[in-house]
């Protein structure tokens, strides 16, 4: 009984040092996204240089996880709940790796986008868009330490209004290119920020999904409808 007891507080250390670098991790993608917007709202090139070489330290976070999480299952040989939550510790380091990636690409096309004419209205739209997506991925990220279904469900539906931001800003460059050619190519940069920054929240939905099956044994029943209607503009019906 002893032993058991010991085995189990070993798993359960190990458990949490991992938990803490996910939330380490979480913490500088979070960062990540709001400094990549802001920089590119205030053309500011060194903030937008800072989160590109940031993302080494989200990679590193995240190659540590994948380490930590198979010698865990290599010594301790999880079952059942315990295992569940090793996986989904590790699905959801793969999903902030990749949201720290969409983050340091929205910060290169930033240090771009400075260089030319700004678009109207574009940096502040953006910069509210990206906080809509920072406070989504906190709250998936909360749900998972909290093991909040209903939280992670909201999180999921949530992604709608993203998704609705999404279609309106893509609308808004296409007006902006064609009302003057010389947008054309700032606009497309803006479209990819805007469609990397709708990624990001594609991805804290996979982290609330993973909660949900982390507590309950099961993924959703029901398919998530996508709000993302840009693949039907100019396509008549």
């Amino acid at each position: 009984m002893n032993n058991d007891s010991h085995i189990l507080s070993a798993f359960d250390r190990d458990l949490e040092a991992v938990q803490a670098m996910i939330m380490k991790m979480g913490g500088l993608v979070e960062a990540a996204i709001l400094d990549a917007a802001q920089a590119l709202e205030s053309r500011d090139e060194e903030l937008a240089d800072a989160v590109r070489k940031a993302d080494k330290g989200i990679d590193a976070l995240e190659e540590q996880v994948n380490v930590e999480c198979a010698r865990l299952i290599a010594l301790r040989a999880p079952i059942a709940g315990d295992l569940r939550t090793v996986l989904t510790v590790i699905k959801i380091a793969s999903s902030l790796e990749r949201c720290g990636d969409f983050a340091k690409n929205l910060a290169k096309r930033s240090t771009v986008l400075s260089q030319m004419a700004p678009v109207p209205g574009a940096g502040l739209a953006i910069r509210r868009m990206a906080k809509t997506v920072e406070l989504q991925l906190k709250d998936a990220l909360d749900a998972y330490i909290q093991r909040d279904v209903h939280l992670a469900s909201d999180v999921r539906q949530r992604d709608s209004e993203v998704d609705q931001m999404y279609n309106a800003l893509f609308r808004e460059f296409l007006t902006h290119m064609m009302e003057d050619p010389r947008n054309i190519t700032a606009c497309m940069h803006l479209h990819f920020i805007a469609k990397n920054i709708e990624r990001v929240g594609d991805h804290a939905t996979t982290i609330a999904e993973q909660v949900i099956y982390l507590v309950t044994g099961a993924l959703p029943d029901e398919t998530r409808v996508k709000g993302d209607d840009t693949s039907y503009v100019g396509v008549t019906k």
